[in-house]
């Protein structure tokens, strides 16, 4: 904590990378991956702690569908930083073989692997249910993690289980919560988890999650106080001008998602005002009204702002940029803003 009379300085927390392995229109996934680990190796060498995959499905501007194989992806190809999945969608999988595939990524890349996790499906319920026959709501999230917990640390299972996670058992694995409302604030604060939460889209409820969370709280062996990330759509560019423009694309896929009309990530335009209607305004607002998009003056302004309101341990900067190297040179300037 800093003098600083309204709590942490940017220079105070650590800064963190979400990636959706973004599928650009007229790219492919292989592009994408390349573009992953590109970006995960910059990330590494301008110091982020941590580089998180998310699983989204059958989504054509989503390429990190198979989490796990990007994750080992990104581990293998750097050396330091931490790799993890912001998140893995529980419901969507079974908790043994999560166990597993997470204890193979910490076998090979040892003291690196996160392990988020989420409860919605990350996709329509058509496709949770092609993914897993007996689709789950996520009602039963706290069983499933409960019985992930335990293939990692059997002394959780309330019995013997004579089913066991190889390789998993006996690994310290560390599990996040994520969430977007207040359920998995209050799971991970009854279970002493940290907790991250998706201000990039829900910026309404982040301040009652975290105030939940922090209120809420209860020590254990994994966290003896509340660690709370938070994520958030950083757009960063020289200009406010060019920033302003190349937000467009996250504008646009929000708007898709609005209309059912799901494509790859679209290049800017230089007027988002003439393709939505006032009432898609108001909704993008909704979703993405915690967005700092600007010059670095005004990014660091702003998150400065954001970090006081929210007062993170952490923070996770998501950037759906459409051109890869403005996507970098983002990341570049949050990263010289905030040492």
């Amino acid at each position: 904590m800093s003098d600083n009379k309204k709590g942490k300085l940017l220079s105070d927390i650590p800064f963190s990378v979400l990636d959706l392995s973004p599928i650009v229109e007229g790219g492919n996934p292989s592009e994408s991956f390349k573009n992953t680990l590109e970006l995960a190796r910059l990330a590494e060498k301008l110091g982020y702690n941590r580089y998180w995959i998310a699983e989204h499905h059958n989504m054509p501007f989503i390429a990190s569908s198979a989490t796990s194989v990007v994750i080992g992806h990104v581990a293998a190809g750097t050396s330091k930083i931490r790799v993890g999945s912001g998140g893995i969608m529980l419901p969507n999988h079974s908790p043994l073989v999560i166990a597993e595939q997470f204890g193979t990524l910490e076998s090979l890349f040892p003291g690196r692997i996160d392990l988020g996790l989420g409860r919605a499906p990350g996709t329509d319920q058509r496709t949770a249910h092609a993914l897993r026959r007996d689709y789950s709501n996520g009602d039963d999230f706290p069983e499933q993690l409960a019985e992930l917990r335990a293939y990692f640390n059997p002394e959780l299972a309330p019995r013997r289980n004579h089913v066991r996670a190889i390789p998993g058992e006996g690994l310290n694995i560390p599990i996040w919560l994520l969430g977007s409302s207040g359920f998995s604030a209050e799971l991970s604060a009854r279970l002493g988890l940290p907790f991250a939460f998706a201000s990039h889209f829900s910026p309404g409820y982040t301040i009652p999650a975290l105030g939940l969370y922090r209120s809420s709280f209860e020590p254990s062996d994994t966290l003896d106080k509340p660690y709370a990330m938070v994520g958030v759509n950083v757009i960063a560019a020289d200009t406010d001008e060019e920033a302003t423009r190349l937000y467009t694309t996250l504008q646009q896929q929000f708007l898709n998602l609005i209309r059912g009309n799901e494509v790859p990530l679209q290049p800017p335009v230089d007027n988002i005002d003439q393709l939505i209607t006032r009432y898609e305004k108001e909704a993008l607002q909704q979703q993405l009204g915690s967005s700092i998009v600007g010059s670095p003056a005004t990014v660091k302004a702003k998150l400065q702002k954001f970090l006081d309101e929210t007062q993170a341990d952490e923070i996770m900067v998501i950037s759906q940029i459409f051109d890869h190297k403005a996507r970098l040179h983002s990341y570049e300037i949050v990263s010289e803003i905030t040492k």
